[in-house]
């Protein structure tokens, strides 16, 4: 059974819930158009996150999620509040959801946690999720070490649950190599910057279509906790004090609040331009509903051009 069957929504896609960037009313757009709509809780407060989820209700009936980080320092307010307005898919990230389970199912709430390994994986299986988002390297932001193509065959033939795949999805063909490694759908983040309803600034926005996939680079990577991002002088600056061995508290003050820099300024020169390997496949700005038809239409042909071999 695809994932859009199971959560009862038009397509297999899957927004990310990306922090700064995924509102309530850019996650309501999504749903809208077909795919589910996920309101990223990263960088709220759990009030911010009470208005995002109020925000969406006004401007949607269908389907939608909360991405929940779970070293957030609200958590346990966080982790009711999704209780008390009924969110019905939640995806998690960020530390281990067991201690929530029990208190989600019993708000019939679906629960996919983003995994990077089969090993966490499998750990997951065991605390009762509903399903996994196998997310591979080539993502944008924080990532594991693994590629989307080996992960997410690992992880689909490790565990008898529903497999999301994500990492590196932007077209058609991306869909179809994720189904045939065993995914039921996609989770896209990075191909969603484009969308006439993002609301990153301008500048930002038009940085993504201008990038090629080579101009990615990873940050943090000596000290554990890599994050990717588009080349600029932050990302630069940051490498150089990295391998200088600066300490984590100079290399944190220096990103502080570097994404907020991007998303809602624009400074795509000192902020964080968090996004994907597949950056080159986001061409020209769209409404989310064209971005879908186009990515699904494609996925069909290919499909088919496959069977027909």
């Amino acid at each position: 059974m695809k994932i859009n069957e199971i959560l009862n929504i038009k397509y297999p896609f899957l927004q990310g819930g990306m922090a700064h960037v995924a509102t309530g009313e850019f996650a309501a757009a999504v749903s809208n158009a077909g795919g589910l709509g996920i309101i990223g809780s990263g960088g709220m407060t759990a009030a911010q996150l009470k208005e995002e989820i109020k925000i969406l209700r006004t401007k949607t009936e269908k389907p939608f999620g909360v991405n929940i980080l779970l070293l957030h320092r609200e958590i346990e307010e966080i982790c009711q509040i999704v209780c008390d307005f009924k969110v019905p898919v939640l995806t998690t990230g960020a530390g281990n959801p067991g201690k929530y389970i029990d208190l989600w199912k019993s708000h019939n709430i679906k629960v996919f946690p983003v995994v990077s390994s089969t090993a966490l994986a499998k750990r997951m299986e065991r605390l009762g999720v509903d399903g996994l988002i196998a997310e591979g390297q080539e993502a944008g932001g924080h990532i594991g070490e693994l590629g989307s193509m080996v992960l997410i065959d690992e992880v689909a033939s490790s565990v008898n649950l529903p497999v999301i795949a994500a990492g590196g999805i932007g077209k058609g063909k991306h869909v179809l190599a994720a189904e045939v490694l065993g995914a039921v759908g996609v989770q896209m983040g990075t191909r969603l910057l484009v969308a006439e309803e993002c609301p990153i600034h301008p500048d930002y926005k038009n940085r993504i279509l201008t990038a090629k996939s080579i101009q990615n680079t990873v940050i943090g990577r000596i000290k554990g906790l890599p994050v990717r991002v588009l080349k600029n002088h932050m990302s630069r600056k940051y490498i150089k004090m990295e391998q200088g061995g600066a300490s984590m508290e100079e290399l944190e003050l220096m990103t502080f609040s570097a994404l907020q820099k991007a998303v809602h300024t624009g400074d795509v020169n000192n902020g964080s331009l968090m996004c994907g390997q597949v950056v080159g496949s986001a061409k020209k700005i769209q409404p989310l509903k064209e971005i879908f038809e186009e990515i699904y239409q494609e996925y069909k042909e290919a499909k088919e051009t496959l069977w027909n071999q």
